[in-house]
């Protein structure tokens, strides 16, 4: 898998231990001018722990693609959600290594990439209250799955 750096919102970053509500977490990327990423070059979304997250009881979180007009990112509802995980129950903690998000950026469609992406944290129930993620954007992404052997030599 490739990363360009340039192309990079979160590398070991830290997540927000505050209360219920969204934060940017990491990096924004500033496009120059508004235009598609899910276009014909396939573009990828990466999320993953670094370090174990962890959250109070029944803690939950999600992390979201966002799109905004400026470079801090609205955390208030304005801004534009492109893709979210969707809530993830924390429990007895998300393991370093998990992959949140695999996915293909998503085409424009009803929504349009504004000039500044980025990554958002969405807590909710109970605070985290640790763990760090990292987040990029790259053309290619790791696939690799070890499957039992059919036959054994």
């Amino acid at each position: 898998m490739i990363i360009d750096k340039r192309n990079e919102f979160a590398s070991a970053t830290a997540l927000n231990t505050g209360g219920a509500g969204t934060y940017n977490v990491g990096n924004v990327i500033d496009l120059s001018v508004p235009h598609d990423l899910g276009g014909d070059g396939a573009l990828y979304l990466v999320i993953q722990a670094d370090t174990t997250i962890t959250a109070g009881a029944s803690g939950t979180v999600a992390f979201q693609l966002v799109s905004d007009a400026g470079s801090a990112l609205e955390t208030d509802g304005s801004q534009t959600v492109h893709f979210s995980t969707g809530t993830r129950t924390v429990g007895d903690g998300i393991p370093a290594g998990t992959v949140l998000a695999a996915v293909q950026l998503p085409m424009e469609g009803s929504k349009p990439y504004e000039r500044f992406i980025g990554i958002q944290q969405v807590t909710g129930t109970a605070a985290v209250t640790a763990g760090k993620i990292n987040a990029f954007l790259t053309p290619d992404v790791a696939r690799w799955k070890a499957y039992d052997s059919p036959s054994q030599v």
